[in-house]
C-alpha cells in the first residue's frame, strides 16, 4: 500500500532498507503499519493499531526492544518533546546507530538541526519533498538525562507534574480553570464524598477523560471521589500518576483511547476538557466519541461535565447523545456543559 501522509511519502521514496528499524512517534499510516519494523510511541491509539496487526509496539516510557539497525524519529510540533525523544534514543540505543529525523517544514522540523547540534550530533539533509525534510545522523552518548524534562508547578493548592507534549505543559489552562470554578457549584455531592466515605456510604466514582497533568483527577480525589483518569498520551498518564503521588492522593490512571480500556465500567460522573487538535489539524473525533459513548459509561442519573472552546459544535452532539443538556458557564471563550443520563 502506498504511503498516505506526506512524511511517509518522503520516506517511501528513499533507497533504504528500513526492515526492522524502529519507528519513533509516527502518525497513523498504513504504509508503515504494513511494513517490517517496530514502534515506539506515546500515542496509545497508534500503539494499539500496531499491536492489532501483530507487530511489536511499545509505549514511550517502556524499555526499548532489541537493538534495531536504525531508527526514524518523526519530529513533533513541540520543540522540547523532540529534544526529549533524541535524549531517550541516545540513552537507549548503542553509539553509532543510524538515526533519521523527518517532519513537515511548517511543523518545525528544521529546528531539529539546532537541537542535534546542541547535543553534539552532526547531521546532514538527506532529502526534501512535499514540504517535508529528512535529516540523517548517528546516535552518540549524551550526558543529559531525559527525566530532566519532568517539571512541577503549583495550581489550585496542588502540586502538578508535567512533561513536554502534555496539554497545558507547565500551566493551568483557562478552560480547565473555568471548569474547576464551576464544579463546586453544580456538583456539591463531590465535596460531600469524604463525609459519605466516613459514614460507610458509597463514594462517587469519577472518570477524567483526557487527564493531561492530572489537575482534575487530583482536585476530585482531594474531595473524596474515587477517580479513574485516562488519556491517549502516555506522558499525560504518567504525569497524572506523579501528580496524584505528589499530593498523596489515591487514583487510577490508564492509557486509553477515550473509553477503549474501560469496557463494561460505569461512573457517576465523567469530566473532561477534551482535545480537538491532532498536531496542527482540528480533529473532533475523540470529543465526539467522548460524548456519543458517555451514556454507556454512566450509571443511571450519572452526569457528563465538559469544558470546550465556545466555537466548537458540541451542543448538537450532546443533544443527540442525551436528548438535552445545560450550559453551566460561558465566558465567551469557553463553555461548560452538563448532560445527565436518565434513570431509565
Amino acid at each position: 500500500m502506498p504511503a498516505e501522509t506526506a512524511v511517509c511519502q518522503l520516506l517511501e521514496r528513499q533507497s533504504m532498507d528500513y526492515r526492522d528499524w524502529l519507528w519513533v512517534a509516527p502518525p497513523r499510516d498504513a504504509w508503515l503499519e504494513e511494513a517490517e519494523g517496530r514502534l515506539l510511541s506515546a500515542d496509545h491509539s497508534v500503539v494499539e493499531a500496531w499491536r492489532n496487526r501483530g507487530k511489536v509496539a511499545l509505549s514511550a516510557l517502556q524499555e526499548t526492544p532489541d537493538v534495531p539497525p536504525g531508527a526514524v524519529l518523526f519530529w513533533p510540533k513541540s520543540h522540547a518533546l523532540g529534544e526529549w525523544w533524541l535524549l531517550r534514543l541516545c540513552q537507549a540505543l548503542p553509539a553509532g546507530t543510524p538515526l533519521q529525523v523527518v517532519g513537515e517544514n511548517n511543523g518545525g522540523v528544521k529546528r531539529a538541526l539546532k537541537v542535534l547540534a546542541s547535543l553534539g550530533l552532526g547531521c546532514r539533509k538527506r532529502d526534501s519533498a512535499r514540504r517535508c525534510t529528512l535529516f540523517e545522523t548517528h546516535l552518540e552518548p549524551v550526558g543529559l538525562d531525559p527525566d530532566l524534562a519532568w517539571t512541577r508547578f503549583e495550581a489550585e493548592g496542588l502540586t502538578l507534574a508535567s512533561h513536554p507534549g502534555v496539554f497545558g505543559h507547565g500551566k493551568l489552562d483557562d478552560g480547565t480553570r473555568l471548569l474547576l470554578d464551576t464544579l463546586p457549584e453544580v456538583l456539591p455531592a463531590i465535596d460531600a464524598a469524604a463525609k459519605c466515605q466516613s459514614e460507610g456510604e458509597a463514594e462517587d466514582s469519577v472518570l477524567d477523560v483526557g487527564c493531561g497533568d492530572g489537575i482534575l483527577a487530583a482536585w476530585l480525589a482531594r474531595r473524596g471521589a474515587v477517580v479513574t483518569a485516562v488519556d491517549v498520551n502516555a506522558f499525560a498518564v504518567e504525569a497524572t500518576r506523579r501528580t496524584l503521588a505528589a499530593n498523596q492522593l489515591p487514583g487510577e490512571a490508564l492509557e486509553s483511547d477515550v473509553y477503549s480500556r474501560l469496557e463494561g465500567r460505569c461512573f457517576d460522573l465523567i469530566v473532561s476538557n477534551p482535545p480537538f487538535h491532532q498536531e496542527r489539524a482540528i480533529d473532533y473525533g475523540p470529543a465526539a466519541r467522548l460524548i456519543r459513548e458517555a451514556p454507556a459509561h454512566l450509571a443511571p442519573g450519572g452526569q457528563l461535565v465538559l469544558v470546550a472552546n465556545a466555537f466548537l459544535p458540541y451542543p448538537d452532539l450532546l443533544e443527540a447523545a442525551f436528548g438535552s443538556f445545560q450550559l453551566l458557564a460561558d465566558n465567551r471563550r469557553f463553555r461548560v456543559y452538563l448532560a445527565k443520563k436518565t434513570n431509565g
